[in-house]
């Protein structure tokens, strides 16, 4: 029981250091994730319910509200309805290989292996493993180019973007975003 208290006071304290730099720092000091690699940043703050099924390697970017589903509980309704027959609790692993970035509102679910180079496109549900070198969006989730496309595409969209690092002001991005219209 005082374990229990004890991930469950941790789940709190995540959920309430605001700065997603800070709450990745914290992640990864307190060993959160069965495996953390270098350069991870994690902007969620939910935790999952079971993160010791989870491994991140190198360079991987969670952006927010990233859900992952370690276990499926279907099993609770399934008992209820049937005493003929008893079915097991079904979890699983999930494993983000390098060079990884899951966009906002992704599902990911269990026994995953997403593989290295791979963007995932905000509110994608990934119901099978990703190969490396794919850019995948939908629900479910499907490969719509790969990799190195995107990376070109988006070296050739950098001279529109605006550095983050910048005072950016509102008229400067609305005048982009007018600009772009055209």
């Amino acid at each position: 029981m005082k374990k229990y208290i004890k991930k469950q006071l941790k789940r709190i304290r995540i959920y309430f250091i605001f700065d997603a730099y800070k709450r990745t720092e914290y992640l990864v000091k307190n060993k959160v994730f069965k495996e953390v690699g270098k350069n991870f940043f994690y902007q969620p703050r939910k935790i999952p319910a079971d993160p010791e099924f989870i491994k991140f390697h190198d360079n991987v970017v969670v952006t927010s509200d990233v859900i992952f589903m370690t276990h499926d509980i279907t099993h609770i309704m399934l008992n209820n309805m049937s005493k003929d027959y008893y079915y097991k609790y079904n979890s699983g692993c999930i494993e983000v290989m390098n060079n990884v970035f899951i966009g906002s509102g992704s599902i990911i679910l269990p026994n995953i292996t997403i593989g290295n180079n791979v963007v995932i496109a905000a509110g994608s549900v990934v119901t099978k493993n990703i190969a490396d070198n794919s850019v995948v969006a939908g629900n479910p989730a499907r490969v719509i180019e790969s990799f190195d496309e995107y990376v070109q595409k988006r070296r050739e969209k950098n001279e529109n973007l605006i550095e983050y690092t910048e005072n950016i002001s509102d008229d400067k991005l609305w005048d982009g975003f007018y600009k772009n219209k055209d």
